[in-house]
């Protein structure tokens, strides 16, 4: 009888990666957990001032205005650090997406389709959940329906980074490639729903610039030399113009990442990796230290008015909205959509891993904020009272995600200390602890 061949393992979810894969996340980890600890920095300071008896100075602050005017690009510095230094922010994430796709995780249609879909259910689901409870508000609190649809990537990663020593490293991984998904969703959301006045002959003309820039960087690294210092004005005339078009400007950092090489061309003096990866090196300490904080400092700060005007706050629609749509919403979009897709289709959950870790993740998703803070910017307005709420439901909603991912998540890595501990025996007489075996079999299958 002919041997028949076995099917192929169903894929699994939260599964192993390869190891150069898991020594890249812990490298953007840490990173990420020191912009986290910057940008929470920035917005206690911008409370604190806005509260103040100096508060009118913070306020003139945000609303100098300095540029160009000619070229429409005479912006107050609070518009400078949303629509520039955002866009710095959004190059990274738009890398770091095309990284995934082309050479990470997500190259594999198995593997993809689970964090993608619970990205989209943890977009859907909130922002359902805000709509169904301000239909009754008017069409004006309807604006910031996007608001509690994204997640915020150097929070949640510093939050997790705190509680971790022994959580699977499979966890960090797909809440890594869950957020870059998200920021995919959340920049075609401001580029179709929060763009206005559009100007097609700015954004054909940005096309020009942008087209330069991608032939540069695809050229072979002897040729891309001589002409390198011309990447950065090319970078900022696309940024110009399609600002200049009425399409948000941060949606110029999306499309010159995707023009850039994730894979090195293996042509003679290129470098082992391709250039998305030099331009992340060198450019997300900029983003996760300085531009994404200085654009907290100029968003997040509100003034509260004492326990009258936060108590009036949280009472407007907007803000009940945003908070229930990012601790429930968030939660239970990206937990149910997972457990729907291992349910129906073929892929499982690891052996390692039990629902109760997924559920501490998709709590943990619903920490939004840089995004967030843009979104509510660009719906009603900066200083209106609807935005203020909404910045002040975005805080609380995304303090109270991060308490109760902690207490789940904090209580799943003491288990996984346990079990660690438990391992570092030596049951099988060798005079090794298991434990030492179990590591170097493991960089074994990484390698």
């Amino acid at each position: 009888m002919a041997n028949r061949p076995h099917p192929a393992a169903p894929p699994k979810v939260f599964s192993r990666s390869s190891f150069p894969e898991y020594q890249r996340i812990l490298a953007i980890l840490r990173t990420e957990t020191v912009g986290g600890a910057l940008l929470l920095a920035a917005t206690v300071a911008a409370l604190v001032w806005a509260n103040s008896p100096l508060a009118d100075s913070y306020f003139a602050l945000r609303d100098v205005k300095i540029g160009y005017a000619a070229w429409h690009l005479e912006l107050s510095l609070g518009h400078w650090a949303s629509d520039g230094l955002l866009a710095v922010f959004f190059f990274i994430a738009g890398l770091e997406l095309k990284r995934e796709f082309v050479a990470g995780e997500l190259r594999r249609p198995a593997k993809a389709i689970v964090p993608v879909a619970a990205a989209v259910g943890g977009v859907a689901l909130p922002a359902l959940i805000y709509v169904v409870l301000n239909l009754g508000s008017g069409a004006e609190t309807l604006k910031g329906w996007a608001i509690p649809t994204a997640t915020d990537i150097a929070f949640a990663l510093a939050v997790l980074a705190v509680i971790n020593t022994h959580l699977p490293a499979a966890l960090r991984t797909f809440l890594l490639t869950l957020a870059v998904v998200d920021d995919l969703i959340a920049i075609g959301i401001i580029a179709f729903f929060y763009s206005s006045g559009l100007e097609p002959f700015m954004l054909l003309a940005a096309a020009v610039p942008l087209a330069l820039f991608a032939f540069l960087v695809n050229k072979p690294v002897q040729k891309r030399v001589r002409s390198r210092y011309l990447l950065l004005p090319l970078a900022a005339a696309t940024w110009a113009l399609i600002h200049a078009s009425g399409i948000h400007a941060t949606v110029a950092g999306v499309l010159l990442a995707f023009a850039v090489p994730v894979r090195a061309s293996g042509r003679e003096g290129e470098p082992a990796a391709g250039l998305a990866e030099t331009f992340e090196h060198r450019l997300r300490p900029f983003s996760a230290g300085f531009a994404v904080p200085v654009f907290a400092f100029f968003s997040a700060g509100v003034a509260l008015g004492g326990g009258e005007g936060l108590g009036a706050a949280l009472r407007d629609p907007v803000a009940v909205g945003i908070v229930l749509a990012l601790v429930v919403g968030k939660t239970a979009g990206v937990f149910g959509t997972t457990f729907l897709i291992t349910k129906t289709t073929r892929a499982r959950l690891d052996d390692g891993l039990a629902w109760i870790d997924v559920a501490g993740l998709a709590t943990l998703a619903g920490v939004g904020f840089t995004v967030s803070l843009l979104i509510a910017e660009l719906g009603f307005g900066t200083g209106s009272p609807h935005d203020d709420h909404a910045k002040v439901a975005i805080l609380a909603g995304s303090l109270a995600g991060a308490a109760l991912a902690a207490v789940v998540l904090k209580a799943r890595n003491r288990h996984y200390r346990r079990v660690a501990r438990e391992e570092q025996t030596d049951d099988d007489g060798d005079g090794v602890p298991d434990v030492f075996t179990r590591a170097n079999d493991t960089r074994s299958e990484y390698e």
